[in-house]
């Protein structure tokens, strides 16, 4: 006979019980990119193929501890990264983007919101929370995030370069498919990374001349297709160039696609500054991923917050970006969604 007494439960104790659950399992969600991060550095991913391996095996292959190898394993597991099988561990299809080979790899983007400084930085929040408006990485660090990206932590800077290529991956061939650009001659990408996008732009529309504009470390390896010897090359120009401070190419289009995340003013400052790069009769379009009107809000919000903590930036709400689009002297002419994850919000110069 047993001497421990079954637990009553009813639907308000049941209840109890899974917030309990979830907020414990909340306070602990560090746990998970950590884990991604270490998976990702210790190669698992890129190791695993087609088949099932076992943990030995797999350890072997890495040089790494069997035994805290299956311990990180079994967290990811829970997330649905990486699959036990009879024969060991297998890829799901969250765990294949973290492949480099991946064709929608996310692999340097798990790195790079993971990367050192954001572990540094979100302790911050709650003085972000009780200092609004103060750049609270200016404050630590003495100098503005990129610049001291840039100046202190290069291979952090490749990682992001990479990172923003993989991104825009996802959403470039959807963004060329929605933009109706046969009625203009020339577009320049701002702040286009490494071109991919511009590229897939140039490709969709033969028709158009690109130039992409960045700042030096992110142009300075630029898209193949955008090279001297690329196959873009007679219809593309690559300058380096910082749009919070001039915009150097006069164009009948201008794409800020996923940078405009920076605060208030300085996002105002770089469209104020297409305006002035650009004729009368030029189109700014904003492509970027609305809080509000987003299918992946946890993304949106999560990212929001980290963008506050690293350059005082936002992701912004449809109303937040249409208002900024007007103080900086701009017709917003209209918002539409670009599916599966980006809106467009099109404007031009008031005549």
């Amino acid at each position: 006979m047993s001497i421990v007494k079954s637990s009553p439960s009813g639907n308000g104790e049941d209840k109890r019980t899974a917030a309990i659950t979830s907020l414990r399992e909340i306070s602990l969600a560090a746990a998970a990119p950590a884990a991604l991060r270490a998976a990702v550095l210790v190669g698992v991913a890129d190791e695993i193929g087609e088949q099932p391996v076992a943990v030995e095996q797999l350890a072997t292959s890495l040089k790494v501890d069997a035994g805290v190898l299956g311990r990180l394993l079994l967290a990811l597991e829970q997330y649905g990264v990486f699959a036990r099988a009879e024969d060991g561990y297998a890829h799901t299809p969250t765990s294949r983007l973290l492949r480099e080979d991946d064709p929608q790899s996310l692999k340097y983007w798990v790195l790079w919101v993971t990367e050192p400084w954001a572990w540094e930085l979100w302790p911050h929040l709650e003085q972000a929370v009780r200092n609004t408006g103060k750049d609270l990485f200016e404050e630590k660090y003495g100098a503005e995030f990129f610049a001291y990206l840039h100046k202190e932590w290069p291979a952090s800077t490749e990682i992001f370069n990479k990172s923003q290529t993989e991104l825009s991956r996802l959403t470039s061939a959807a963004l060329a498919e929605a933009l109706d650009l046969s009625g203009f001659r020339t577009l320049a990408d701002v702040g286009g990374g490494r071109g991919y996008t511009l590229s897939t732009l140039l490709e969709k529309n033969p028709h158009l001349r690109g130039t992409l504009v960045d700042l030096p470390a992110a142009v300075a390896h630029p898209d193949p297709r955008l090279r001297p010897d690329g196959s873009l090359a007679a219809r593309a120009r690559v300058l380096e160039g910082d749009c919070l401070k001039k915009i150097p190419v006069e164009a009948d289009v201008y794409l800020f696609k996923s940078i405009l995340e920076w605060d208030d003013d300085r996002t105002v400052t770089a469209l104020r500054n297409a305006v002035a790069a650009g004729r009368p009769d030029s189109r700014i379009l904003i492509a970027t991923n609305l809080v509000d009107d987003s299918p992946e809000i946890r993304y949106a919000t999560g990212i929001d917050l980290l963008f506050l903590l690293n350059t005082n930036g936002r992701r912004h709400t449809r109303s937040g970006i249409t208002g900024l689009v007007e103080r900086a002297g701009l017709r917003v002419d209209g918002v539409s969604e670009v599916k599966p994850l980006l809106h467009v919000v099109e404007a031009s110069v008031p005549r």
